[in-house]
């Protein structure tokens, strides 16, 4: 299957991909996923209609791969030498006027997937699976280092406490968060947490 999809997509140069990927975020932002259609991708971006669903397959996968190609790095891309050091980083990826469109967008999708189940395995497998993979592979390095306790309970939790960290601020003081936000939020918290 993975042949097959690698097939599929060499039609088309990194450089119009990337066109397009903009264009799906940008149609996102406009109208959200419910009403985005492969007809106003198709127009946007002045391509086929078969084409888009010959070389992704569906709206989930499109959309799924357009956001994984608009992330700045991934997490397993990380290694400062540090914990702390690969936090930050993690926390720096973006400026904080990508960070509040980003999270309005991913916000939208939340909402969506819960109604789409094609759309959440999309976002699973393309988005959030690699993620968790960096950041496994960040908090095993700082064990090995010896910077966590094997044993520290918070390491399953450190996904959560970030997830939460996002959500809680919007919930509570009605704003999105940014890196200060972030970069507190990691001191006073995750890293506390985990002994650093």
């Amino acid at each position: 299957m993975a042949e097959a999809a690698t097939a599929r997509r060499s039609r088309i140069s990194p450089e119009r991909a990337a066109e397009l990927y903009d264009a799906v975020l940008d149609l996102l932002r406009e109208v959200g996923y419910e009403s985005l259609t492969m007809d106003a991708v198709a127009t946007r971006t002045r391509s086929s209609k078969a084409t888009l669903y010959r070389q992704w397959g569906g709206k989930p996968e499109l959309v799924a791969r357009a956001l994984r190609h608009n992330k700045p790095a991934s997490l397993a891309d990380i290694d400062t030498g540090s914990l702390r050091g690969d936090l930050m980083r993690m926390a720096t990826l973006q400026d904080d006027c990508k960070m509040e469109q980003d999270h309005a967008l991913m916000r939208g999708l939340f909402h969506a997937i819960h109604g789409n189940p094609e759309l959440h395995q999309a976002l699973r497998q393309l988005l959030i699976e690699p993620e968790l993979t960096g950041l496994d592979a960040m908090l095993r390095r700082a064990v090995e280092r010896g910077e966590v306790t094997a044993d520290n309970p918070a390491l399953e939790y450190v996904i959560h406490m970030l997830v939460g960290g996002f959500a809680a601020r919007e919930l509570i003081e009605e704003r999105t968060v940014d890196q200060e936000f972030l970069i507190k939020y990691i001191d006073a918290v995750i890293l506390p947490a985990l002994g650093v």
